[in-house]
């Protein structure tokens, strides 16, 4: 029987940008290669793995990159990011044989990262093909946040040693990295089904709807405070919990978080590879 080749894929849950910028890979690879056998090896949800990824996988649960402290979806903590990044990386060798042995176990054929590096560097220890893909690095935000040192040098190594670096577009410029490969943006450009939406709310055509996200970073605006803009609406996420007349919770709607920003008038976010690539895609004001 012919071997399903098995490519193990490591996505980075600080955000959603990660999976927005992964899923529609994997979804095009699926439909070109339906034998490729997908293990998912994230902390994002796996509800929010379910509605982006399209394919069948096997979801391994993973604590992820550390990628960086937050407090709010703006503000970086880089003190205790520091911290972190120690502990991470005291006794360096040891993890990276771990995850070499980890990889090894699962029988991975390939390990494709956005954009943990500890995957990388495990599978160029067990001689496994492997490659990186996002709009940015660690390396380099580690190095604007907390100095230049061993530790981004371990960092940049282990990008700089994959097969290849897919650098999404827009994204950091990352000319260090002599894999680097630019690559076209990434998206998963929704339907507008605004008729089917305004029916479903019973709102009239004149009537605007402004889609609110946070890419996934547990932060929130304070909707309960916003005023009253006469035809305006906003849709937001229930975990938020707001109390405004005109605030309508997303999930309650029957279609995708893609199909409501194409729906939307508007979109209100913080900065992220997701929201401005898929809004661009669809012509939605930001």
């Amino acid at each position: 029987m012919r071997h399903a080749p098995h490519l193990v894929v490591s996505i980075s849950g600080h955000g959603f940008g990660h999976v927005a910028q992964t899923s529609p890979i994997l979804n095009a690879l699926h439909k070109l290669r339906p034998e490729v056998r997908f293990t998912i090896r994230s902390s994002a949800p796996l509800t929010h793995l379910c509605t982006r990824i399209h394919a069948p996988f096997t979801p391994l649960p993973s604590e992820g990159d550390i990628g960086m402290v937050m407090s709010s979806a703006l503000h970086v903590r880089a003190e205790e990011s520091r911290a972190l990044y120690r502990t991470f990386h005291t006794g360096w060798p040891e993890r990276v044989a771990n995850e070499a042995q980890l990889l090894r176990e699962l029988g991975a054929d390939m390990v494709f990262s956005n954009v943990g590096y500890l995957p990388l560097a495990g599978a160029q220890q067990a001689g496994i093909a492997n490659a990186a893909l996002c709009s940015l690095n660690w390396a380099d935000i580690f190095r604007h946040y907390c100095g230049d040192g061993a530790i981004t040098r371990q960092i940049q190594s282990c990008y700089a040693n994959a097969d290849a670096f897919l650098r999404a577009t827009p994204g950091m410029a990352m000319n260090d990295l002599q894999n680097l490969l630019p690559v076209a943006p990434i998206a998963d450009i929704g339907r507008n089904r605004r008729d089917e939406l305004n029916r479903h709310l019973k709102l009239s055509p004149q009537e605007k709807l402004v889609l609110v996200s946070m890419g996934g970073i547990a932060s929130r605006l304070p909707v309960e405070n916003w005023p009253r803009i006469e035809g305006v609406r906003y849709l937001v996420q229930s975990s938020w919990q707001t109390h405004h007349p005109d605030a309508i919770t997303l999930e309650a709607l029957p279609m995708c978080f893609g199909d409501l920003l194409a729906s939307s008038d508007a979109l209100l976010c913080k900065p992220g590879y997701g929201s401005f690539v898929e809004a661009a895609s669809c012509g939605i004001p930001v």
